[in-house]
Formats: structure tokens, sequence, C-alpha cells
């Protein structure tokens, strides 16, 4: 079977939404109640609740990919961009640094029109650090661009691009194409799942192009919301990694996509509740600070804030004594005690008992 930029209808792409209704009335209401959540919000709180979302889009998105970066350089290069650090820190990891910066790139462009420029100036954050790849530009290496995988010793082909030589104009259409749909295609799952296909079908870098394909269904959300999504559908989509690639490779062997954008759209849609569960912790841990901030010591503080910092699902396996001792840098007896204090204050809850006793936030 041919690919589908192989097919004589390329690029215009069929679907039938009936039956999904009801998922793309829920993504936009989702949408509109985590905006409203967001402006209700102290300004320092809101931007907290943002921040924490973009990183882990930022995380998530390379993790999909194999790359693990430094939550705490994309989170120090992530507050950089944003103008939150005065003066700037230094970041030791390019690769976090500009994971960051394309991020923050997207947000504050989204309602740009997308052109090539831009494009690969994406490509150009993105790859910070990278050698041995053509950075910033499109793809020219003659030989064939195959996405393998190779399962018990023998490689298979899950999809082959279009050549190099057909990426320019490719791309051309793309960029024209994601300018007019914003225009005719009114639901915002649905054009950013077309886009995602679209690029990810035409894969006209070297590397990073997943990265790039889900950075452009982002904006693609934003421009169709009128206003910058608030939503990591890298958290979901790693969450669910091998459903993720099935979806696209069947997708990419026709042009009629309507499984595709039913994958998409449900993807979507348990992004935005997972957003909104991120901005409803945010409130909760802000709520907490404010009610102990003077009254832990700085021990505490730094081990409550180390558990924070894993979001809505916790921190794996709860707080233990031994746990504590090396966050906070101090004795047994001094971890006890102070265990015992945020017990007692309210702001931790013991699971088990005994030696095997570990502890786990109240928020």
């Amino acid at each position: 079977m041919d690919y589908n930029w192989q097919q004589a209808d390329w690029p215009y792409f069929r679907f039938d939404l009936s039956g999904i209704e009801s998922a793309l009335f829920a993504f936009a209401d989702k949408a509109g109640q985590v905006s409203g959540m967001l402006k209700g919000l102290p300004d320092a709180t809101r931007m907290e609740a943002i921040l924490q979302i973009m990183i882990c889009e930022a995380l998530k998105t390379s993790e999909i990919e194999g790359e693990y970066l430094s939550r705490q350089d994309v989170m120090s290069s992530m507050r950089n961009q944003l103008g939150l650090n005065e003066p700037l820190e230094r970041i030791n990891d390019k690769a976090s640094e500009g994971a960051a910066e394309l991020m923050a790139a997207v947000r504050n462009t989204w309602a740009e029109p997308l052109d090539e420029t831009t494009l690969l100036s994406w490509h150009r954050m993105l790859m910070k650090g990278s050698s041995g790849i053509e950075v910033g530009a499109w793809r020219a290496d003659e030989a064939a661009m195959q996405i393998v995988s190779n399962p018990h010793g023998k490689m298979k082909v899950h999809f082959e691009a279009p050549p190099s030589s057909r990426v320019p104009d490719e791309m051309r259409g793309f960029v024209d194409w994601f300018n007019l749909s914003e225009r005719i295609i009114v639901h915002a799952p649905v054009r950013a799942a077309i886009a995602h296909l679209y690029f990810e079908s035409i894969h006209p870098f070297e590397d990073g192009n997943g990265r790039i394909g889900r950075a452009i269904s982002e904006k693609a959300l934003s421009q169709n919301l009128g206003r910058p999504v608030v939503l990591s559908l890298s958290r979901t989509i790693e969450a669910s990694k091998k459903e993720y690639y099935d979806a696209l490779e069947k997708a990419q062997k026709s042009n009629e996509i309507s499984l595709w954008i039913r994958y998409f759209v449900q993807m979507a849609l348990t992004a935005q509740e997972d957003a909104e569960r991120q901005v409803e912790f945010v409130l909760r841990k802000t709520k907490l600070f404010d009610r102990f901030k003077d009254i832990l010591n700085d021990r505490q503080l730094k081990v409550v804030r180390r558990m924070l910092d894993e979001g809505p699902d916790g921190f794996e396996g709860d707080m233990s004594a031994r746990k504590y001792i090396s966050i906070a840098g101090t004795s047994k007896a001094t971890a006890t005690r102070d265990l015992q204090r945020l017990v007692e204050l309210g702001v931790f809850v013991p699971v088990g008992g005994g030696r095997s006793t570990r502890y786990g936030l109240l928020l």
C-alpha cells in the first residue's frame, strides 16, 4: 500500500465527525472552564499554573522521543523566557534551554500566521547543542527518510516520508493550508489533528519533527480558541505512546483520516481535563504555602516544595525518613522531629506504620 503522500488525493484529507460531536463540545467547554479558572486567580498563581503546564509540555514532548531533560534547567530557562527571573539564571543544559525557548515562542506568537522563517527558527531553538545534523534547514539528504523500529532483531519500516527534493514545495503547501484553515475548520482539535498529521507526513527536518509537530498542534488549538491554550498534549501522548504511534502509522496510509481525528480529539480532551486538574493543584499548593510559609522551617519547606514539584499525581512512593534526610541534608533525629511536626500541623498524613511509614501531602 502506498503512503498518504504517494496517493492521488494528497493532501486533500477527508473525514467524518459524526460520533465525536460530544467530545468536541466537551473540549471547548473544558477549555473555557480552564480559562475562566485562570482569570479568577491572582497574577502570581495564574503565572505559576501556566508555567508548570509549559514545563510539563517541554519535558514530555522530549520524553516521547527518548530524550530526558533536566527539569530544573527547563524551569529556569522557562522563567528566563517569560521574564520571571531577575537577573537571568544561567542554564547548563542547552537542550533544556532550547526546549523551553520553543515553548515560550509558541505561546508568545500564537496569533501570528505560520511561515517558513518561524518553523526554521523553532528548529534552531529545539536543536540547541545538537551536532551532526542540519539545524534550521529542511532536510536535504537524498537517502530515504524512514521511521523504523527493530522488533526482535528484524527492522520494520513504519513510514517513509517524501524525498528531500519535494520538501520545499510540500512545506509551502503546508504553510498555505495552515494559515487558510484557521478560517475554514471550526473545531480546534480537528484543525490541530490535521496539522499534526500533515506536518509529520512531510517530515521536513532531519530530527525534531515530532516535537515541532506537537508545537504546531498547540498553535492551531490556540488560534481556534482565540487565546493561548493551557494544556500539555505531550503529557497525554507520552502516557499512551504506543497508541499514539499506532494511530499515526495507520493515518499515514490513507487520506481518509476519520479514525485519526477521533483519536486526536479524545486525546486533546484528556489533555484539557488534565490541565484543569493541574490548575486546581496549583491553587491548593498556593493556599498551603500561604498558610504555612511562616510556620515551617527551611528544611520542611524544601521537602514540601520537592514533593509539590511532582504535580497533581504526587510524589512517587510518598515521603520517608530516608528520603527526607537526603533532600533536607539533615540527621535522622532532626528528620524524625520535622516529620512529626508536619503531621501535627496537618501538612503530612502518615501512610502505613513502623519502619515502613511513609508520608503523603494533605492538600
